[in-house]
């Protein structure tokens, strides 16, 4: 599992292109004080239009499910441990905000078509947090707004209810009138990504 993740990551890593640097002052970006990542050709080769479906099976769009600052993660309701973990992190991130006054939005984004339901994931999006948005839709709607996002999975389906599916664990913060502004890794604790994403907020 530790070996799958890290390919996982890995790939994850590539197809994002990242580049991690130490800030530097006078950048004419809005958020520049706030990013501590960034994208090989810049925030805007990431994220864009997306359609899905909601846990109702109703067909939704970016704009209908991110009226506010956003969180996003890409993961499956039948993974083991990594995805609860990391949804949970987020989930947490969101009531620190909240705490402080400010409100985002979290969305489960299913990579597993096949399994994941839109009554799945609204079971599992409500799990873990009462105003979570948990998404699903056809293989073709699914492999495009992961391409959107420049995401990476791989389903080791060997028949079983049970296979894996290797994907990438970035999480996603997405303002509506700004679109994608930066990505947060699995390691980051909720009170520092709150701080993170509050910066993005109070320079929106």
């Amino acid at each position: 599992m530790k070996t799958a993740l890290f390919a996982a990551t890995i790939a994850g890593a590539a197809a994002l292109g990242v580049v991690y640097f130490n800030l530097q002052t006078g950048s004419d970006d809005r958020f520049a004080q706030c990013r501590a990542t960034a994208v090989a050709g810049g925030a805007d080769e990431i994220g864009g239009p997306f359609t899905l479906m909601n846990s109702a099976g109703e067909t939704v769009t970016d704009a209908d499910v991110i009226t506010e600052p956003s969180l996003i993660y890409f993961g499956y309701t039948f993974c083991p441990d990594v995805c609860p973990l990391d949804v949970a992190r987020n989930a947490d991130a969101v009531d620190v905000l909240a705490e402080h006054g400010k409100s985002v939005t979290p969305i489960f984004i299913s990579i597993d078509p096949k399994r994941d339901t839109p009554e799945a994931v609204g079971d599992f999006a409500s799990n873990m947090h009462e105003r979570m948005i948990g998404l699903t839709g056809t293989p073709e709607q699914v492999k495009a707004a992961s391409q959107t996002y420049r995401t990476y999975y791989k389903a080791h389906d060997d028949g079983s209810d049970y296979y894996l599916v290797d994907h990438s664990t970035f999480s996603y913060l997405v303002l509506p009138e700004h679109g994608f502004v930066e990505f947060f890794r699995r390691e980051l604790a909720p009170e520092e990504m709150a701080d993170r994403i509050a910066c993005f907020i109070d320079n929106a």
